[in-house]
């Protein structure tokens, strides 16, 4: 029977049990209780300078005409709630057609680039897909060198886009960082999985459509939200392609009723007479800019996480 030899214990671990577990890294210790306090401090900081203001706006848009008048401005404690800005709004008029408009941009744009998108970040993520690496290298210069505007807008001239709700789709209807994001997800994916659908007969549009993309919902909702946002928000490519004032979308009503460049159709009457507040108007036209992604954005707030970070690391 051998003997049991005793070995030096280290100076590091003398004093404690020899079954005790090592001491953890600083950033795993439990947070000390003036931490704690500290970052609630700063993230109620942070949230009442983000809803603070949104709650100004929503005020103002809901405050009889009396009630902005006599404060001079925007609104910050309610005294009486009115939806009549809503309802001239929502009425009929310029407003509803561009919100329309705006819908409509949005749906069939979100629609388009998804395609697009992953079929494009399906194919690179396949390593034996024709020219592959050549494709993703040119994706990639367009994400440092680009033609500009004048250019581009000659190029959208020349198509046949202007005054066309195409113009408001095409020229921005792909985002690289997206299709790098959706490829990164798709590589992921456990290559066996694929390979044995292949043996048994399924194509790469079998395999895209009923084990890839139920695989991705996580990466898609978030990249559907990111095209959706985008979409909805924007207001350039209208002001520089469209100059029929019936065919301009949400957000640049919107700018027009903040710079008082014009009113909208239907609105002028009520505004003249002091029957309806201009700025009840404006106020309530950026709610309803702001209110779909509002609405939207906690749904998907779950994905973002796993969508995000595993596309953009396994990329």
């Amino acid at each position: 029977m051998s003997a049991v030899v005793d070995r030096p214990v280290p100076e590091g671990v003398r004093g404690r049990s020899r079954w005790a577990a090592p001491p953890r890294p600083v950033w795993e210790e439990e947070p000390a209780k003036a931490g704690l306090a500290a970052k609630g401090l700063v993230l109620g900081i942070a949230c009442f300078a983000v809803l603070f203001p949104l709650w100004i706006v929503i005020v103002t848009s809901l405050s009889p005409k009396k009630v902005i008048d006599d404060t001079g401005g925007l609104v910050v404690i309610p005294k009486g709630i009115t939806f009549v800005a809503y309802q001239e709004l929502l009425g009929g008029g310029q407003v509803q057609r561009a919100a329309l408009v705006s819908v409509g941009v949005t749906l069939v744009g979100t629609l388009f680039s998804m395609t697009v998108s992953v079929l494009c970040a399906y194919g690179l993520s396949r390593r034996d897909s024709l020219g592959h690496r050549w494709i993703l290298m040119t994706l990639l210069a367009t994400m440092f060198f680009g033609a500009g505007l004048i250019p581009t807008y000659l190029l959208v001239q020349a198509l046949g886009l202007t005054d066309t709700y195409l113009a408001l789709i095409l020229p921005s209807a792909v985002s690289v960082f997206n299709i790098l994001v959706l490829r990164g997800f798709f590589m992921g994916i456990s290559p066996e999985l694929v390979d044995s659908a292949r043996i048994d007969g399924a194509g790469d549009w079998r395999i895209l459509w009923r084990i890839v993309l139920p695989l991705s919902r996580a990466v898609l909702a978030v990249i559907t939200l990111f095209y959706a946002v985008g979409y909805w928000s924007a207001w350039f490519n209208a002001s520089i392609y469209l100059t029929d004032q019936k065919m301009m979308p949400l957000q640049n009503v919107m700018i027009q009723l903040v710079q008082k460049q014009e009113r909208p159709v239907g609105l002028s009457a009520q505004i003249n007479t002091g029957q309806l507040s201009p700025l009840a108007v404006q106020m309530a036209v950026m709610v309803l800019a702001l209110l779909p992604v509002a609405v939207l954005s906690p749904f998907v707030q779950k994905h973002f996480r796993k969508g995000m970070l595993t596309g953009a690391v396994k990329g």
